[in-house]
């Protein structure tokens, strides 16, 4: 079902959605990784603050320290190292009253007195009595020590009591964390102790994790939504144009296209939009080509038809025996030229479809003729004692990319119209070169009739033969199809008389590669 819907949408939409996949699935990931980052932060705080509390349990059971007053306070000064680096450290006796806080003594010991000592814990407790009447909720950003009170009344009646527990508060300013534990003593609870340090930098890696994953997720949806805005400018419209293109080439609609814009494109839209116009010029070209020989094969028939159907109503009125055979032969003449037409005609597309399957090569054409000559001159189907000679200019590559058998249907088909108008004994002549311009020029020179007509480029036309002694035994497809060989291989060819006497000349040019 998900396939099958995703199948139905376009490059874009799917671009769109599947980045919203994998974008909420990093937005679930990383969801999962800030909400595990300050528990983690303050797991490792409150590690150090329950190794600290033990290690203090410890000295405390070891030396015999009273929970009173006097001797927390001497406790504190003769251990002032342990807490030195540490916010503060409270300690509550098991009535939750306060017996000792280091914030309350100057743990330096240049700047000790008993007087002050009395002084800062008279203070503290007398502000602890006004707090005790003024404030019932006191907040931890307040630093005071009634608020352990509160949190010591939340450790007693919790689960964790007798086990270090961690609170922590955040306000606008402070981010604070309290480590509290029960301090037992030959298996009775003796008092409490309670570490509180300023966390700080534990919301501000928060934070500052927080502010980069919010700048990484706008980052990334701009650059999306840029490369969405790319790929729908420069891909998908242009892909679209192509679509549309095709369609109205398709339906033959009258809606004009333009992909000249395409094409001038220097990436692989614009090769493909070439290659795309060519292919779809030369399929016109083929329907048209197509057309056209149908056209003239419909002409070329009629006329051998109504010469069919005209002998075909005198032979019935007649008895004259011979003008009958005359007609007879008139009829056997027409019916073979009509036969001639469809075979030719019908080795004329099978020879089409063959080329649209065959694929250019780097060829050397020169063993080709001189292969096609040799097989003339030994064959039987020189009957008229005629010699082709065969001649080069000296060089042994003449390179063409170019379909061998096809180079080699061009050669014998010139060979064959060349024999056909020369007389028994005559010569023909090939002559292959090289020439300035970067071509291989094939010359094939005979001592026949020469062309008749003034403009000899009707010689390459379909149909077209100006035989009158043998009226009807051509097709006038053989020169026609050389040309469309030659024009496959992008070559020229061009007909034309003997100067020096009698005869034909066809030179083809292909370009050397």
């Amino acid at each position: 079902m998900f396939s099958k819907y995703l199948k139905s949408l376009s490059i874009l939409k799917k671009f769109l959605f599947i980045n919203f996949i994998i974008f909420t699935i990093i937005g679930l990931f990383t969801f999962i990784y800030l909400n595990n980052v300050q528990p983690n932060l303050i797991k490792k705080k409150s590690i150090n603050h329950i190794r600290i509390i033990d290690n203090t349990i410890n000295t405390i059971s070891r030396l015999d320290v009273q929970f009173v007053v006097d001797d927390i306070r001497d406790f504190l000064f003769s251990t002032r190292f342990i807490f030195q680096n540490l916010d503060r450290v409270i300690f509550f006796d098991n009535d939750l009253n306060l017996i000792g806080d280091t914030d309350t003594l100057d743990l330096d010991p240049r700047a000790f007195s008993a007087r002050i000592d009395e002084i800062e814990f008279e203070s503290l407790n007398n502000n602890q009595k006004d707090q005790n009447k003024e404030n019932k909720n006191i907040n931890i950003s307040e630093n005071k020590p009634l608020f352990f009170k509160d949190i010591l009344k939340e450790y007693l009646n919790g689960d964790s009591y007798g086990s270090p527990f961690t609170f922590a508060q955040e306000d606008l300013n402070q981010f604070k964390l309290v480590t509290v534990k029960n301090v037992i003593k030959d298996n009775l609870n003796i008092g409490y102790i309670a570490i509180t340090e300023n966390a700080n930098d534990i919301k501000i890696a928060t934070d500052e994790r927080k502010a980069f994953v919010t700048r990484t997720a706008i980052a990334v949806g701009f650059v999306i939504l840029i490369f969405s805005f790319v790929l729908s400018r420069y891909f998908i419209k242009p892909i679209q144009n192509l679509v549309n293109y095709t369609k109205v080439i398709k339906e033959k609609s009258q809606n004009k296209t333009n992909i000249e814009n395409l094409k001038s494109r220097n990436d692989e839209l614009g090769l493909l939009s070439n290659s795309l116009d060519d292919m779809t010029n030369e399929l016109q070209k083929r329907v048209a080509h197509a057309e056209n020989f149908s056209t003239d094969l419909v002409h070329e028939i009629r006329n051998p038809l109504a010469s069919l159907k005209s002998a075909s109503e005198i032979l019935q009125d007649t008895n004259d025996s011979d003008q009958r055979l005359k007609l007879i032969n008139i009829l056997s003449h027409d019916v073979q030229r009509i036969e001639r037409l469809i075979t030719d005609y019908s080795q004329m597309l099978k020879d089409e479809v063959a080329l649209s399957k065959e694929k250019m090569k780097k060829i050397n054409i020169e063993p080709i003729v001189q292969s096609v000559v040799d097989d003339y001159n030994n064959i039987q189907r020189v009957k008229k004692n005629i010699k082709i000679n065969y001649e080069n200019d000296g060089d042994e590559k003449y390179i063409i990319n170019g379909i061998e058998n096809r180079i080699e249907q061009i050669i014998a088909n010139l060979l064959d119209n060349s024999i056909s108008f020369c007389k028994e004994g005559e010569s023909i002549f090939v002559n292959i070169s090289n020439t300035v311009d970067k071509k291989i020029l094939v010359k094939i020179i005979d001592d026949g009739q020469g062309f008749k007509e003034k403009d000899t480029s009707k010689v390459f036309k379909r149909f077209y033969s100006n035989r009158p002694d043998k009226f009807g035994e051509h097709s006038g497809l053989g020169l026609n199809i050389v040309k469309n060989l030659v024009d496959l291989h992008d070559g020229e060819i061009v007909a034309s008389n003997r100067l020096d006497r009698d005869g034909a000349i066809v030179e083809i040019k292909f370009p050397s590669i």
